[in-house]
């Protein structure tokens, strides 16, 4: 199973992968144990009443009765009163540890936006757009933009720490330090239309160096070279169809920004947000009939033939 698969399996914050998502961890770990240790209170205290003050054969009188004790009071009021002060404390501290501190006119590392039903991802120093797997490196302290393109939506990467919603008109931040090398796996945690389910992305964190050559091969714009006539046919139908209008890929005419970005789109492991793989096969699915694949996202149905679509599916399958 690749890693992928295996964290959509396991997608928990019970497997905190980030300074932040340590943080919350400890403090859910924190309410666990006293949660647990006050329902093993009252369980064995039930059980010790039940067992000492039980009817036995032969008696009749009424047991004995309690009242007015200030010590007995001051123990149920006061202990947790102490417990309700301590996590007061301890929320305020790990919003304090979690929540970013951005200084004015600091540039993001990332930008990300949400749309109706993807995920746009930017790297403003690089100038680099790709949609729907954020790659991240490992051991740095990143600053996050999250913005929205719509409705509101919500970043939610449950190893990853904290969700973050993203309004329309306001921009939101969060602080990130990941711990360790992985492909993480996320979505929208607020409802946002028909596809909301299918709003999923990706964060692959690696080391520096991997980061920095996923980063320069990202910056370049396709090539100009075309390779076959069929690659030809495609980008000459590409730009003509109106896919230009609302995808961009770099270094061609077409800049659209509706749709995703497409310079490097086979660079990719999976499409249409984490829906499926991505390889010719499915691309061809989409093309043809977007409505039957994804009802109810943005893409409109064309009356493509299928010699059109090939070209297109082979030409986008040069786009890495």
């Amino acid at each position: 199973m690749n890693r992928v698969g295996l964290h959509i399996l396991l997608q928990s914050m019970l497997h905190p992968s980030s300074d932040e998502a340590h943080s919350i961890y400890r403090l859910f770990n924190q309410f666990n144990i006293a949660a647990f240790c006050m329902l093993g209170l009252v369980i064995v205290l039930t059980v010790y009443i039940c067992v000492k003050y039980r009817a036995r054969k032969g008696e009749d009188r009424t047991p004995a009765q309690f009242k007015g004790s200030k010590k007995m009071e001051a123990l149920m009021i006061g202990v947790p009163a102490l417990l309700l002060l301590y996590f007061f404390y301890r929320t305020i501290a790990t919003m304090k540890a979690v929540e970013p501190n951005i200084q004015a006119n600091a540039q993001p590392d990332v930008i990300i936006t949400g749309h109706q039903f993807w995920w746009e991802v930017y790297y403003p120093q690089t100038g680099v757009m790709t949609a729907n797997e954020v790659h991240l490196p490992v051991g740095k302290r990143l600053t996050m933009e999250m913005r929205s393109a719509d409705v509101i939506h919500s970043w939610w990467m449950p190893e990853l720490g904290n969700k973050m919603d993203l309004i329309p008109g306001r921009n939101n931040f969060i602080t990130l330090n990941i711990n360790q090398p992985a492909t993480y796996a996320g979505t929208c945690s607020e409802f946002c239309g028909a596809q909301h389910a299918w709003m999923r992305l990706y964060v692959v964190a690696e080391d520096s160096v991997a980061y920095a050559g996923w980063l320069a091969a990202n910056a370049q714009p396709v090539s100009t070279t075309v390779s076959d006539s069929l690659t030809a046919k495609g980008e000459r139908i590409f730009q003509t169809a109106t896919c230009g209008g609302c995808h961009r890929i770099q270094g061609t005419a077409a800049q659209g920004n509706e749709g995703p970005d497409l310079t490097h789109l086979f660079l990719r492991k999976r499409m249409l947000s984490g829906m499926l793989p991505l390889n010719e096969a499915n691309l061809y699915k989409w093309i043809n009939k977007p409505q039957a694949v994804k009802p109810g996202s943005y893409m409109p149905n064309f009356i493509f033939s299928k010699d059109t679509v090939e070209a297109l599916v082979h030409y986008m399958a040069q786009l890495k």
